[in-house]
Order: C-alpha cells, then structure tokens, then sequence
C-alpha cells in the first residue's frame, strides 16, 4: 500500500522554515506600524494581519487549485500557505490577547475579539477564494 504523503526532503523543510521566517518577520513590521499609526485597548494589529493572511490564504488556495500557478512548484505553494502564512498569521496571539483582555475586565473587548476573529478572517478566506475560483 502507498502512501499520497511524501517524506519531506531537507530542501523542503529549509525552505518552509526560511519561509516562516520571513512570515514571522513581516508580522513584526506590521504589527509595529498598525500599533505606532493608532494605540487602542482592542488588538487591532492582530485582527488585520489575521484577516490579511486569511485573504491569501484564498487567494492561494483559488490559485493552487483552478489555475494551475504551482503546477510546477508545489514546494512553492507549500512554502507559501504553510509557511509565510503559518509565521505571519497569529492566531495564538489573538488567544492570549483575549485572555488578557478578559483578565483585565475588559469583558466586551475580550468577547468582541473572539467574535471578530471567527467572522473576519473566514470571511477574508473566502473572499480571496471567490477572487479567484
């Protein structure tokens, strides 16, 4: 019996892990300059990348699957919707922030974070699908 999963090859895992990196890093840079353009109770930096990695996370998958743009690279794609979108999108954070913000009685911010986290980025998700399906 075969397996349709493949051993990931050192190539492959340096690339996903060079790839998350750079995610990691852009996520950092915007996150700083969304927090220095406006300071607020609510986490709005983390609202935005979510819903910004979401959007191309549809994108990539509509690309991957209707058009054939990684046909010939699905390392890239990988590279791309694993790994950039992996380290740029911080969903942990939203957690921690809406534990935060419970722990410090802003009850509302708290809920309202966990709400617009579920709605926000899937429907991002699926816009940047639509665009592109």
């Amino acid at each position: 019996m075969s397996s349709s999963i493949t051993t990931p090859t050192l190539i492959s895992v340096l690339v996903i892990c060079a790839s998350g990196g750079l995610g990691a890093v852009a996520r950092f840079f915007l996150d700083t300059c969304i927090k220095e353009a406006k300071a607020l109770t609510f986490p709005l930096s983390t609202l935005i990348i979510n819903a910004l990695a979401s959007l191309l996370a549809g994108v990539i998958a509509a690309l991957y699957l209707h058009s054939g743009v990684f046909a010939n690279s699905p390392l890239m794609y990988t590279a791309l919707a694993t790994g950039f979108l992996g380290g740029f999108s911080t969903f942990s954070t939203m957690i921690n922030e809406s534990v935060t913000l419970f722990r410090s009685k802003h009850y509302l911010a708290s809920i309202a974070n966990i709400v617009l986290e579920v709605i926000v980025p899937w429907s991002c998700v699926t816009l940047g699908w639509l665009m592109f399906a």
